[in-house]
């Protein structure tokens, strides 16, 4: 790891983070460690899409493994290679396939989350829009072309997407974006901006303020992704590449088998089209447990052409082999080896990058494992994430207090409790946490 001098915003911003147990957007490569082959193989992902390809990954893991934090890491691999990146996470409101605007809500907040490397905390629509457009006209002013020369030099070279779902309006919402910012209309250029990111819940709305007479919905959710990924490639990008988190949502919270089953039929879709090439410039990424993925009653593997398609090397599972060929990426946890990297790297930040302003020793750092193996036990290395918050507590406290030293916190460990045990599918619904399964399909719009 580099010892260069860390940036103040940087550095906050990653043990702050880690001390509220969230996942850094920022400095993941000051404290990332181990995951070397699955990291290998989504960067392998990451270039078929800069390649005009298409790819499809499934990260599973525990609750606290790491999920979140990995995808966070890939995307951050995914700006610097010049991809455009859209994040979301399901929720009761946003899934794959609804009829209530759910899916519509998933596509807005993706888009509303699209980064690149120039804006790396999403909002990145209008600077890819004016980085197009500023093309375009360099293309038609200095030859002595006009405005209206300009609106049709973009409908012109927007003509392949016409091809797609809601090419022609995705063009027209492009063109009067553009016609927006030439004449100084920003509720035109707002418009723009809201049919792209797919705000408007009626058609009616859309044609009165653009003269659209499509809209963004639940029915080309999946087509709208594939015309932003033309569109992002068009504007000088690599590629579009859309990370999903709490993929639980699909498979244990909606109330009935009918809404499960479409979600997943809508997954099959990304996959077939993934897996056979049917899409260009376009990734996914999904996480979630285990049990999301295995559950034979609810999870993915219920569904049979779900199984099919991501069932592992079964030769690799017998002689103990790790195979990242496939759909599904495991993550184990992390070996007492990689965890104290962790901490020392945790230790490096906090100290702003200057080994000799680090606040504990070595020494400090086993006692701190062996303190945490001792409490935890094995669920330690499954899920670090409360050892970290503890061990960032620790560094803060020693900063405030230069009189005291690392034996006289580390080792009381009084901060250091075993976690409440995640509970599994089945207990959320007895508690109330999920709704029961299969519920009458009548009550439950899917």
């Amino acid at each position: 790891m580099s010892t260069l001098p860390i940036r103040r915003r940087e550095r906050d911003a990653v043990l702050q983070s880690l001390q509220a147990g969230l996942v850094p957007k920022q400095g993941l490569h000051l404290i990332q460690v181990g995951r070397k082959a699955e990291v290998s193989a989504l960067l392998s992902d990451l270039e078929r899409v800069a390649d005009d390809g298409s790819s499809f990954r499934i990260v599973v893991g525990r609750f606290g493994s790491g999920k979140s934090f990995f995808l966070n890491l890939v995307r951050s691999l995914a700006l610097q290679k010049k991809l455009v990146v859209a994040q979301a996470d399901f929720s009761m409101e946003r899934r794959l396939h609804a009829s209530g605007g759910e899916s519509r809500a998933l596509y807005s907040e993706l888009i509303r989350n699209m980064a690149t490397r120039a804006q790396p905390d999403g909002g990145a629509l209008p600077s890819v829009l004016a980085a197009w457009i500023t093309e375009v006209q360099q293309k038609v002013l200095p030859a002595g072309g006009t405005p209206a020369d300009v609106e049709r030099r973009i409908m012109a070279d927007l003509s392949d997407l016409q091809n797609l779902v809601g090419g022609f309006e995705f063009a027209e919402a492009v063109r009067a974006y553009y016609r927006g910012h030439t004449d100084g209309n920003d509720a035109l250029k707002a418009a723009a901006l809201r049919w792209l990111r797919g705000e408007y819940t009626t058609k009616t709305e859309a044609k009165q303020d653009l003269g659209v007479r499509r809209i963004i919905d639940d029915e080309n959710f999946y087509d709208s992704l594939k015309l932003m990924a033309a569109f992002v490639r068009k504007a000088g990008f690599a590629g579009l590449v859309c990370n999903l988190d709490e993929m639980v949502v699909l498979s244990h919270r909606l109330p009935n088998s009918r809404a499960r089953q479409a979600n997943y039929e809508a997954l099959l879709t990304l996959i077939n089209d993934c897996f056979q090439g049917n899409v260009r410039g376009l990734g996914f990424i999904f996480a979630g447990t285990d049990e999301c993925l295995e559950d034979k009653r609810r999870g993915l593997f219920s569904y049979e052409a779900l199984r099919s398609r991501l069932a592992e090397n079964a030769l690799a599972g017998e002689h103990g082999l790790l195979d990242l060929a496939g759909p599904v990426v495991r993550l184990k946890p992390l070996t007492p080896e990689d965890l104290y990297v962790l901490l020392h790297n945790v230790a490096l930040v906090h100290a702003s990058g200057d080994p000799a302003k680090v606040a504990v020793s070595p020494e400090g750092i086993e006692a701190t494992l062996h303190r945490a193996n001792d409490v935890l036990g094995a669920e330690f290395f499954r899920t670090p994430r409360d050892v970290i918050r503890y061990f960032v507590g620790t560094l803060n406290l020693l900063d405030q207090n230069p009189d005291k030293s690392w034996q006289d916190l580390l080792l009381i460990g009084k901060g250091l409790q075993k976690p409440a045990t995640p509970m599994s599918a089945e207990e959320e619904v007895a508690n109330g946490v999920a709704p029961p399964a299969d519920l009458d399909d009548d009550v439950f719009k899917i």
